[in-house]
């Protein structure tokens, strides 16, 4: 339970200003938010379990090294915060690519989140998570906590007609990255 809570909140603030939050909205402007968020879902459930499978292998591998593991789990989750600090904008390619596109709308979606999410923070961070909490409650989890991201995105966007306050919430996740990172590499320092 513990890893499924854990993903959850780190993940959802990593997606918290995050590009695909941008694709969300552009995607529920041409189709049901119901088929936006059935193709956010699967296709962050297929990346996720990709990145948890990667991050236990990690782990298993090198369990002996678990102090460093954490160390270096938390000096990524610093890296994380500058980049989240850094923000990440949808390109004007990438926006009419997302309104014009045609076929099935999960299809569609799921495909360029699928795309969209490979070597993404948040793919990063799940495999981060997964060296060190148990593999399902991380994939559950990062899944919960991604999706739920988009579909408040989604929601606000909806209800508001406008962006989010882009610079409280780059500045909120990149708090909470540094936070978890500190917590990470002073556990790994303790076991020293």
């Amino acid at each position: 339970m513990y890893a499924f809570l854990l993903s959850t909140a780190v993940i959802f603030v990593a997606e918290l200003g995050d590009k695909s939050q941008l694709m969300a909205m552009t995607f529920a402007t041409r189709y049901r938010v119901r088929d936006v968020l059935i193709g956010i879902t699967a296709a962050t459930a297929i990346v996720h379990l990709a990145s948890v499978a990667i991050g236990a292998v990690v782990g298993t591998a090198f369990a002996q090294y678990q102090d460093t593991i954490s160390i270096v789990a938390g000096v990524a989750f610093l890296v994380f915060a500058a980049w989240t600090l850094r923000g990440d904008e949808l390109t004007e390619d990438e926006a009419d690519k997302a309104r014009r596109s045609t076929g099935a709308a999960i299809l569609a979606v799921g495909g360029a989140f699928f795309l969209a999410e490979l070597g993404d923070k948040t793919m990063l961070a799940t495999i981060t998570l997964a060296t060190q909490e148990g593999w399902l409650g991380t994939w559950l989890g990062s899944t919960v906590g991604m999706v739920a991201a988009d579909a408040l995105a989604i929601g606000v966007g909806a209800v508001l007609g406008r962006k989010l306050p882009e610079k409280v919430i780059r500045y909120g996740a990149a708090a909470a990255f540094v936070v978890f990172g500190l917590v990470l590499v002073a556990e790994g320092l303790g076991r020293l």
